[in-house]
């Protein structure tokens, strides 16, 4: 008995720490963040000092590891359960692994005996000054290598310049590439103009627009064909704004506008017309001209959406089911099928597990938002995940039967069903 509760308590342990790691890494803001200059030169500097074939700056929430900069590798992030970098999280040390296919840990991994053909890792913790482990630092080599302490000395100093980074992007309050807002200050400019709505009962609108098929655009013509793609939609998008409005850049490809004043319809007018114009965009590449679209999702004030979480979650899954009906169309919450049971939300970073096939699978994800009747999801790929399943939240002693609202290839909107 005395074992069994050993262990209990060593479980509780974990889940309440892991739950206070997603809590700080969830108020740095830095998961799904574009691509930061100031990173990606750390990357280099890790390849030119190691002489490795790959650097990584990464994050890593409940069920991926997210690389915020990656020299050397094509993927933007991995499953959590497939990296040697979970390893250091759970450490919450360095660890060196001089030659991989001998080390009992990692031989088996499938970045040791694919096409990746990893051999060295070295990776070190990326730490907040409270002491959590939020991400790694890392240099990885296609061959078995030695690494000194002076080696190790020098790859922790860089994991403490991408910290000090963090912090001076937390203070930043526009995108560098597109001029748009930051996450983070649209989010507290919002918050106060939704005040001011609700205290004198005027309307307030918020659009999410999303490229259609970026990943492609990016894998086949590069990214700085990405980037002149995104200030070309963030051009378009202020062309239609008025000096009031708010224009955020929330993750890679995804914008965010605040319309204050303006209700529903009038809202999806602004779509449309903000639609037709990415439609009509030609971007110049040395390889020619080329066409993009967008898919948009509207949502207003109303007795449930009072705040900018559940406006943005509203938007997001209605952009989902704009998405998976055809793309370059905007579609209304409420008029989106099965969005129209998002209820309100809190923004959230919790470990959460998918469960289904009579609970025989198992699914690991992160909990991005959640509320009394629903949550956001994000996955590392939404497909093979039924219409209905069971969501487990460990932290919360949590567990319910679930139905998708909506989806994409990475988020999945979820309502409860008891």
């Amino acid at each position: 008995m005395a074992a069994s509760r050993t262990f209990g308590r060593s479980s509780e342990n974990m889940i309440a720490r892991e739950e206070a790691r997603l809590a700080a890494l969830q108020q740095l803001e830095m998961l799904d963040t574009p691509r930061d200059p100031g990173f990606d030169r750390l990357v280099r500097l890790i390849k030119e000092i190691f002489d490795v074939d790959i650097g990584i700056v990464s994050f890593i929430d409940a069920h991926r590891q997210w690389y915020k900069a990656c020299l050397g590798l094509t993927p933007d992030e991995m499953p959590r359960q497939d990296t040697f970098c979970q390893q250091v999280v759970a450490a919450e040390d360095p660890i060196v692994v001089q030659d991989a296919t001998k080390d009992q840990r990692f031989s088996q991994n499938s970045a040791v005996t694919g096409e990746a053909h990893v051999r060295f890792y070295a990776g070190v913790p990326l730490r907040t000054a409270d002491g959590h482990v939020v991400g790694t630092v890392c240099a990885i080599d296609r061959r078995p290598r030695s690494f000194s302490s002076r080696d190790l000395t020098i790859l922790e100093e860089l994991a403490g310049a991408a910290m000090d980074r963090v912090e001076l992007l937390r203070t930043a309050s526009s995108d560098s590439l597109t001029g748009a807002m930051t996450r983070r200050a649209f989010k507290e400019e919002a918050d106060r103009l939704i005040s001011l709505a609700v205290r004198h009962s005027h309307d307030i609108s918020c659009l999410v627009l999303d490229v259609d098929h970026f990943k492609q655009v990016n894998d086949n013509h590069g990214h700085a064909a990405g980037d002149e793609v995104l200030r070309a939609v963030a051009s378009a998008c202020r062309t239609v704004m008025r000096a009031g409005d708010l224009f955020s850049r929330q993750g890679g490809e995804e914008f965010a506008i605040l319309l204050p004043h303006v209700d529903l319809q009038a809202a999806l007018a602004t779509a449309e017309r903000l639609r037709d114009l990415v439609e009509s965009l030609s971007v110049q590449l040395p390889a020619g001209a080329l066409q993009v679209t967008a898919s948009f999702g509207i949502a207003s004030l109303s007795i449930v959406a009072k705040d900018i979480e559940t406006l943005l979650a509203q938007a997001d899954a209605a952009m989902y089911q704009a998405k998976q009906t055809g793309r370059n169309k905007c579609l209304v919450w409420g008029q989106a099928g099965g969005a129209a049971e998002i209820t309100q939300r809190r923004r959230v970073l919790k470990a959460g597990s998918i469960i289904f096939n009579d609970r025989r699978s198992t699914i690991d994800c992160t909990v991005r938002t959640l509320g009394i009747d629903g949550a956001g999801l994000s996955v590392s790929s939404s497909t093979g995940i039924p219409p209905e399943f069971v969501l487990a939240i460990p932290s919360d002693g949590f567990q319910t039967r679930c139905k998708i609202v909506a989806q994409d290839r990475q988020s999945v909107e979820v309502a409860f069903a008891g």
